[in-house]
């Protein structure tokens, strides 16, 4: 239980996620069974549709930040059920640890023998709690193995930093090719405005990963004009038509 409260959820500055993680783990190592429960749900362990709001406003935005959440939904007889077995091990494991010798005789045979049955029946209902929490945090495990793959695929590499989802629309706000041209432009342009034929050359230098075929584009020309973040304007350039772009003002 102290693991998958302590790993279920993680969030804050990219460098300084190792640090938050084993502040977590020493945080969840303090905690009773019964404030463990208490965590449990509402964060990992929540109803059909009922999963915790996704927050950035919490987090830097001057830095690179990242929040990865792994929950189990349930139905909301499930989840009710679900609290109250293990609301109920905290009881067990209560009357275990602090009420159990006042509870039997155990300076008579008699005695010994009913409090030896109740431990194993202890046992059992003990090694089926048990059974369900290794169930969770393998699932819990194994989402995050998924997460991770996906992570350093390059499917997730183009949703994140060039903002191509895997179904091939373009969020062009969240573009790498977008974020390349206003570099280009911030060095190159000319009272405001930059050619595209020049920003097309300097990003082939600077970043040559981002071109327009990677975003369904034929040519600079076009990527300006799709992604509707730039004004376009032509320029007679020693007798040549020249297209020149230049950012919106927001």
């Amino acid at each position: 239980m102290k693991a998958i409260v302590a790993h279920h959820e993680i969030s804050g500055p990219a460098h300084s996620l190792e640090t938050i993680r084993a502040a977590r783990i020493e945080d969840a190592a303090t905690k009773t069974l019964g404030t463990l429960v208490g965590q449990l749900f509402g964060s990992y362990v929540v109803t059909d549709g009922n999963g915790s709001e996704e927050r950035d406003d919490d987090l830097p935005g001057d830095v690179v930040s990242f929040r990865t959440r792994v929950q189990l939904s349930l139905s909301a007889q499930d989840y009710a059920k679900t609290q109250a077995d293990l609301k109920d091990l905290v009881s067990l494991r209560n009357t275990l640890v602090h009420h159990f010798i006042d509870q039997h005789d155990l300076w008579t045979v008699d005695g010994c023998r009913a409090a030896q049955d109740e431990l194993g029946s202890a046992y059992t209902r003990v090694d089926q709690h048990f059974e369900q929490l290794r169930g969770w945090a393998e699932h819990m495990d194994q989402a995050r193995r998924l997460a991770a793959e996906f992570v350093q695929s390059d499917v997730f590499h183009d949703l994140v930093v060039n903002g191509i989802a895997p179904d091939g629309t373009v969020d062009w706000s969240a573009a790498g090719i977008v974020r390349a041209l206003r570099e280009a432009a911030a060095q190159l342009a000319v009272e405001g405005w930059t050619p595209i034929a020049a920003a097309g050359r300097w990003i082939a230098d600077q970043h040559p990963e981002q071109l327009p075929a990677k975003y369904g584009c034929s040519s600079w020309r076009q990527v300006v004009h799709e992604c509707r973040l730039f004004e376009l304007r032509y320029r007679e350039v020693e007798g040549q038509r020249a297209a020149w772009y230049r950012p919106r003002e927001a």
